[in-house]
């Protein structure tokens, strides 16, 4: 097999070096300017080891979108592996939520669904990824949940308010300079869970 081939040694560095300069250009300048042509000048190749590994922007783009739904989904298993099995679920998952919907990974997704808001095609890739992350969160934060919820809890509600305050939380992040409050949940979310998982709905909800 030669040296420089797709699935050689080499090949394969080269493939993941451009993944990852992609995932960089995203954080660093947003999508509009993660060309093929930025991206090759950073990492360093050449336009045919380029064109070897990625014909297309459109095939660079979904390398890294495929990239990063794994790395996320890896490092949120990983996370959650190394929580106390006996202590506090609700402040544990929510940690450990905050640390996987922040820095690189998730400034550039975030960058992929803003372009994908009028860019079909990236649209419909990135959906079908986003799919894959969305089920391994909702699976995982089922598993943490799990212990604290009583019988009658809704669970799959308590996970999906969840995702979408600490989505928001990390969109409003950009904005602040308070790294304090970044590290923290959203005021309130805590205790709304605790509620919805003892069965006893939402603090101060109506019937």
């Amino acid at each position: 097999m030669p040296e420089g081939s797709a699935r050689s040694p080499r090949g394969e560095a080269t493939r993941a070096r451009l993944i990852e300069t992609t995932v960089e250009l995203l954080v660093d300048v947003g999508y509009a300017e993660t060309t093929t042509e930025a991206v090759r000048r950073r990492a360093g190749v050449s336009r045919g080891a380029l064109l070897h590994h990625f014909p297309s922007r459109a095939d660079l783009v979904v390398a890294a979108i495929a990239h990063i739904a794994a790395e996320q989904a890896a490092a949120l298993r990983a996370a959650a592996a190394t929580l106390d099995e006996d202590g506090d679920r609700v402040s544990a998952a929510l940690a450990v939520l905050l640390r996987t919907h922040s820095g690189p990974l998730f400034l550039a997704g975030l960058e992929l669904w803003l372009a994908a808001r009028t860019d079909p095609a990236l649209h419909a890739v990135l959906l079908r990824h986003e799919r894959g992350v969305g089920r391994e969160l909702r699976r995982v934060l089922r598993a943490l949940f799990g212990p604290a919820a009583g019988a009658s809890a809704p669970l799959d509600a308590a996970c999906e308010l969840t995702l979408v305050a600490l989505r928001g939380h990390a969109l409003t992040s950009i904005l602040r300079t308070d790294a304090d409050r970044d590290a923290r949940p959203p005021a309130g979310l805590e205790a709304a869970l605790r509620a919805l998982l003892s069965g006893d709905g939402p603090p101060n909800s109506q019937g």
